[in-house]
């Protein structure tokens, strides 16, 4: 499998990386070649290549041996943590990543059924979680248990499920005017009281970019008008990285370099979900001030991630994964790669202002110094 004449062309010359996508097609990762096809290339579901690609990730017993990872949602095992890719969400919406749909495993759809099965009065879903100085694990609905699994129902197809429209408008009136702006902030939870981490009417930017990823699934006409403006406060929060940083959610080395596989506020993960609001950037109506700090994270995620051939290669994984390409330092990631390709592909637009940014002369929160360290300097 190669690069067919209709596809598009390599956008990124200017970053002075080589475009690494026939390295995935020739390569023996059946969920790369479908992300990358998919994700970034454009090519339709209907594709021979894509539906070869994803017969061999159905096939293909890596990817059964993560189905095999998914907890009993209701047995005490539904919850670690929820930046840990063993949070049940976290693993459905990275095997969603790799190809597995609506109906492909009896399995998934049984966790699926019982994520609906638990839901608050006022229609956040919730999860069996350990509280502070109590002997057992309680059922409680913090923002980021509630918009990870809506995430999660909406991407497997759960979108017209009576309970998950219900969620969708609970996330909508939760929805508040932070201190930065209108955004979703970390909420106690109603029955337990239990706050995160951030401070009280901050936004927080986790809960934030799951909003903003679960209503992008939706179909345009049906997603709410006013989200591109959470989209721009979330931005703000790089924008404004040296006057103010969220509590416990720094822009330095690891935020631009990120851990795999990716689960928690990075500058992927803020691309991903900021790459469904295309108001950002789209001329002529976008903010010069908004395409700019797009532009910053986009040269971020280039230079932090991908080396001179534009492959990615893990500078920091949880442990579990050492299997799999993403979960292993020594050599560069097809899966990686192709995720970060995918991310990258909305913003084609932004590629001559992304190559005006001076990564090197950028400033960092607390954490960074906006030096690049990854492979590209190796």
């Amino acid at each position: 499998m190669a690069l067919s004449p209709g596809d598009t062309a390599w956008p990124w010359d200017d970053s002075d990386v080589a475009d690494p996508r026939d390295w995935i097609l020739t390569g023996d990762d059946p969920a790369a070649r479908w992300l990358l096809l998919t994700g970034s290339i454009g090519r339709s579901p209907d594709d021979p290549d894509v539906r070869a690609a994803r017969e061999q990730v159905l096939a293909d017993p890596a990817t059964a041996h993560l189905i095999a990872r998914l907890p009993d949602w209701e047995g005490g095992a539904g919850f670690s943590g929820h930046n840990s890719p063993a949070f049940a969400p976290n693993l459905l919406n990275l095997l969603a990543d790799m190809g597995m749909q609506s109906g492909d495993d009896a399995q998934i759809e049984g966790l699926l059924d019982r994520m609906l099965d638990h839901q608050d009065s006022d229609g956040r879903f919730q999860s069996f979680a350990p509280l502070r100085g109590a002997e057992e694990p309680v059922w409680g609905a913090l923002l980021c248990d509630t918009h990870a699994i809506t995430e999660a129902l909406v991407r497997y197809g759960r979108g017209d499920d009576p309970r998950v429209r219900v969620a969708l408008d609970r996330m909508l009136a939760d929805l508040t005017v932070t201190g930065q702006g209108p955004a979703w902030p970390c909420r106690p939870d109603p029955a337990t009281g239990f706050h995160g981490p951030g401070r009280r009417g901050d936004l927080c930017p986790q809960v934030s970019i799951e909003g903003l990823r679960t209503f992008a699934l939706l179909p345009q006409p049906v997603r709410p008008a006013h989200l591109p403006e959470v989209a721009r406060v979330v931005l703000s929060a790089w924008g404004e990285r040296a006057a103010s940083t969220p509590y416990m959610f720094g822009h330095g080395r690891s935020f631009k370099a990120g851990k795999w596989p990716a689960t928690w506020y990075s500058a992927l993960t803020v691309l991903d979900a900021l790459g469904g609001y295309p108001a950002l950037w789209q001329r002529p109506g976008a903010d010069p001030v908004d395409r700019r700090r797009l532009a910053e994270l986009v040269a971020c995620l280039i230079a932090y991630t991908m080396d001179a051939r534009g492959r990615v290669r893990a500078q920091s994984t949880f442990r579990g994964f050492e299997d799999y390409s993403f979960g292993q330092k020594k050599q560069a990631s097809p899966f990686a790669t192709a995720k970060v390709l995918s991310v990258l592909a909305p913003f084609t637009e932004l590629a001559d202002d992304v190559a005006d940014v001076d990564v090197l002369a950028l400033t960092s929160s607390k954490g960074g110094t906006g030096t690049v360290v990854g492979p590209r300097t190796r």
